[in-house]
């Protein structure tokens, strides 16, 4: 029988038991998937710890993204086959062998793409492309500062930069990350909590104020990344894995700048068909290699914990990838 991490309570990943689990027959609409690999976040870990913005039921299985093979297809589904090869997404059910979910979303993995690029693919490409080219308004030769740069939509928001011809300047706290972020595409890298961090930015755009800020980071991060803005400058919220921030209105106001809110899930609830023709262009880029995930360590389903601990922390110079096989 297939097996899946849940939680019966929430709780620190060491809570959560490798248990057997089978989904059952797909329903109408939906494929059962037997899932190869699974990307772990640092909000993954964070729902499963009953600490994000929304508590899922119990019992859960955290994941939100992951990537597998069709093994059976419900009553209703066309467009998937047996043996397919797709991307595979949710609110929770991903740390696990095998699952059904609805198919009308679902995609196919491009051949070029592993099943461990594909399970960190989707969330953090979408939202990155999202955030830049929908919310941030971004022009060809516009500069972009990318904060939390190694991480996964950092990284992403990198590629997707460079693809919208942005000038592309990542802020990282150490080499490995840095280099990461280089390989990656950035043209420039700055050093995350060096005292002279905006200095370096400022040298690292030859004395220009940048244009856009990528941010997943929050916390002390927002307010100095904010005062490197020009005008019209947009610094893009993506999330807050340094904590909740708040920002002086004034700054806002002498800058002309604006600070804008990135909710990908929104945007799909409010404008279905602009988030779908943006997910389609997402997915024909994957299809022609411009993108590729950084993968910093994979762990065996068995070593869950560790994994999501390894995500939780941020340390990792790219993505951590649970794999089923």
């Amino acid at each position: 029988m297939p097996r899946a991490v849940i939680g019966h309570e929430f709780g620190p990943p060491e809570s959560y038991l490798l248990e057997d689990f089978d989904p059952g027959a797909p329903k109408e609409g939906e494929v059962r998937v037997a899932i190869k690999a699974a990307g772990v976040s640092y909000v993954d870990v964070l729902t499963a710890m009953g600490k994000y913005q929304f508590k899922p039921p119990l019992p859960f299985i955290p994941g939100s993204e992951a990537a597998g093979v069709v093994a059976a297809v419900g009553p209703g589904v066309t467009h998937l086959a047996e043996g397919d090869r797709v991307f595979c997404g949710g609110l929770g059910g991903l740390f696990a062998e095998a699952n059904n979910f609805k198919a009308g979303n679902m995609a196919k993995v491009p051949e070029a793409m592993s099943f461990e690029q594909a399970a960190v693919f989707s969330v953090n490409y979408q939202t990155a492309y999202y955030a830049l080219a929908d919310r941030g308004r971004a022009k060809p030769g516009e500069t972009l500062l990318v904060l939390g740069a190694a991480g996964g939509t950092g990284f992403a928001a990198i590629q997707v930069g460079k693809h919208l011809g942005l000038r592309v300047i990542a802020s990282a706290s150490s080499q490995a990350k840095q280099k990461v972020a280089l390989d990656g595409g950035a043209d420039a890298v700055v050093t995350t909590g060096a005292e002279d961090w905006r200095d370096q930015v400022t040298a690292a755009n030859d004395g220009k104020p940048i244009d856009l800020v990528f941010d997943p980071v929050g916390g002390d991060a927002l307010e100095p990344a904010f005062r490197c803005l020009g005008y019209d400058g947009r610094h893009l919220v993506i999330g807050f894995t340094g904590g909740i921030a708040s920002l002086r209105t004034n700054l806002a106001l002498l800058k002309s700048a604006s600070l804008v809110g990135v909710q990908m899930r929104d945007h799909a609830i409010k404008r279905p068909e602009e988030a779908e023709a943006m997910r389609r262009k997402v997915m024909e880029l994957a299809g022609e290699g411009i993108f590729s995930p950084a993968i910093a360590e994979r762990f065996a389903i068995e070593d869950y914990a560790a994994a999501m601990n390894a995500a939780f922390s941020g340390k990792a110079a790219g993505r951590i990838v649970l794999k089923m096989d």
